[in-house]
């Protein structure tokens, strides 16, 4: 298998995602970025700004019943959609922690079963050494 063609495991993961799932995944990277607080917070002062210096318009007046409104509302469905986000990155991470723990327990058997092999390789040539030293002292004595 070429290293192109080769996908890794949270590649595979994102190709099985809905769209349900993929939308609330963006959701919930894009609400849980400093990107969003700050053009959140520059929205909300502009809209408190404009609304209390407004001259002829105020669409929402202290204290701003209509804003809140609009907070409650993006709570109400935020909260929901960064907890489906949530819950699928502890599956994944179930998943993945699984994957590894199965890669540790492959890589022991090969340790051990390396160590084992070296061993006995020692022993054989401990045995050969041996039976040297045994010929070369029966050759020294005669």
């Amino acid at each position: 298998m070429s290293m192109l063609n080769h996908k890794n495991w949270h590649e595979k993961h994102i190709e099985t995602l809905g769209f349900g799932s993929r939308l609330a995944d963006s959701v919930a990277k894009g609400m849980g970025s400093w990107k969003f607080i700050i053009i959140q917070t520059i929205l909300v002062v502009l809209w408190m700004v404009l609304n209390l210096i407004g001259f002829m318009y105020h669409w929402d007046v202290y204290p701003f019943i209509l804003l809140n409104l609009l907070f409650s509302t993006q709570a109400a469905y935020a909260a929901p959609i960064i907890m489906m986000s949530q819950n699928r990155q502890n599956d994944r991470d179930r998943v993945q922690a699984q994957a590894d723990y199965q890669t540790n327990i492959d890589a022991k058997l090969e340790i051990e079963a390396l160590t084992i092999k070296l061993n006995k390789l020692e022993v054989e040539k401990l045995d050969v050494i041996i039976t040297m030293l045994e010929e070369m002292k029966k050759n020294s004595i005669q």
